[in-house]
This record gives C-alpha cells, sequence and structure tokens, in this order.
C-alpha cells in the first residue's frame, strides 16, 4: 500500500503519466465533462454533496502532482460562496490565472482528465498545468 497522502489508483497513474503542459481538471458535481471520441478521461469521485470536497480532492492530488499553473474562472470571484478563491489564497507555489467559465469549459476539452468531485459550490472547478520538477 502507499504510503503517500494519495491513495487513488487512477489518479496516481494519470499523475505519473502526465507531461509538461498537460492539463487535468478538478471539477465540482456540475461541471459538464465531455464525451466520446478524444474525451478526457472521466475519474468520478463524487459521492455524496459535498463529498469529496474540492479543498480535499485539490490537497490529494496535489500532494504528487508538479504544477506550473492554473487556471479557475472569473465566476468563482463572484457571489457570496468564495470557497475556491479562499483555498487558492492559502496555496503557494504556482500562479492562478482567471478565466471565463465558457473558457474553462472549452480546457475541458483539451484536458487529459477530469476529476469530478462531490462539491456543490458554483464553478469551484480548476484546471492544473503540470510543470516539470527539473
Amino acid at each position: 500500500m502507499k504510503r503517500s497522502v494519495l491513495l487513488n489508483a487512477e489518479i496516481s497513474m494519470l499523475v505519473a503519466s502526465m507531461g509538461h503542459g498537460d492539463m487535468v481538471v478538478v471539477g465540482d458535481a456540475g461541471l459538464p465533462i465531455p464525451t466520446g471520441p478524444g474525451a478526457p478521461q472521466r475519474i468520478d469521485l463524487a459521492l455524496c454533496p459535498g463529498v469529496p470536497s474540492l479543498d480535499q480532492t485539490l490537497t490529494a492530488v496535489l500532494s504528487e502532482l508538479q504544477v506550473e499553473h492554473a487556471y479557475i474562472a472569473h465566476e468563482a470571484l463572484q457571489g457570496d460562496d468564495k470557497a475556491l478563491p479562499v483555498w487558492c489564497a492559502n496555496r503557494t507555489g504556482f500562479d492562478i490565472q482567471t478565466i471565463s467559465h465558457a473558457e474553462l469549459k472549452s480546457l475541458c476539452q483539451r484536458a487529459r482528465a477530469v476529476i469530478r468531485t462531490g462539491e456543490c459550490t458554483p464553478y469551484a472547478n480548476m484546471v492544473l498545468v503540470s510543470g516539470v520538477t527539473f
């Protein structure tokens, strides 16, 4: 059994196979995930509303993935529930850029995988762009 934080076999294999510039999306329960030929791998972790949370999932993924930069939607910075920006403000090590939600959904089509969480906060989605460790 692995000794690191990330125990999910699909996500561990994904991280191990990623190259510089590859993208993985960690999304909320409502993010549309592309289907069909050429669609990203779907890793569905959602169990019930809020489980697992975006924070829990990102913490586990980032324990093994080297991230160069990330994208969140402008819309995540609006409204009363700012869970994603609060989470982002507590992390360091990579730049987080804002794009429109429509652009974020478009990036999903080019991602290697989309990890679906149980998060129910609107616009709580993040595209992680893989970096290198050297």
